[in-house]
């Protein structure tokens, strides 16, 4: 069981690092969720009634919000019971992993969250184990 652990999320992928005294190890997840697919602007139909062809925006919303709570499932259940937990990452994924984390009774007993922009695994790594050496704040969960 791993007591601190750095997560980098963002809606494809996440980065999960296990520091030690030694070295880190790390776990890729990747998210199978797919948003809205576009015409490139500009292009036009090239077949009648294609718009018929093409799902409702809702029901693509749907199958998204479907794929993405799954891909959440798999990261919490990877680090489910850890002491110290540090999210961070681009855009919405880190808030909303974090909001379901707390609603559902978290065995995790504390959690930072820090926005931080696209990095390589090595980036993240770094910036993991740079956290969990300095006395940073962090929220509590009940």
């Amino acid at each position: 069981m791993h007591t601190h652990i750095g997560l980098w999320i963002d809606h494809r992928r996440a980065v999960i690092v296990f520091p030690s005294k030694l070295s880190e190890e790390a776990t890729i997840i990747l998210s199978q969720a797919e948003r809205h697919q576009r015409r490139a602007e500009g292009a036009l139909p090239t077949e009648a009634f294609e718009a018929q062809r093409v799902q409702a925006d809702d029901v693509q919303d749907r199958k998204f919000e479907h794929q993405i709570q799954g891909f959440y499932d798999e990261v919490i259940a990877a680090v489910n019971g850890a002491a110290a937990l540090f999210v961070f990452g681009p855009g919405e994924a880190k808030g909303e992993l974090v909001k379901r984390l707390a609603h559902e009774k978290p065995t995790t007993r504390s959690v930072n969250v820090e926005t931080a922009d696209k990095m390589t695994d090595r980036q993240i790594a770094a910036k993991v184990r740079e956290h969990f050496q300095s006395d940073t704040p962090v929220i509590v969960l009940r």
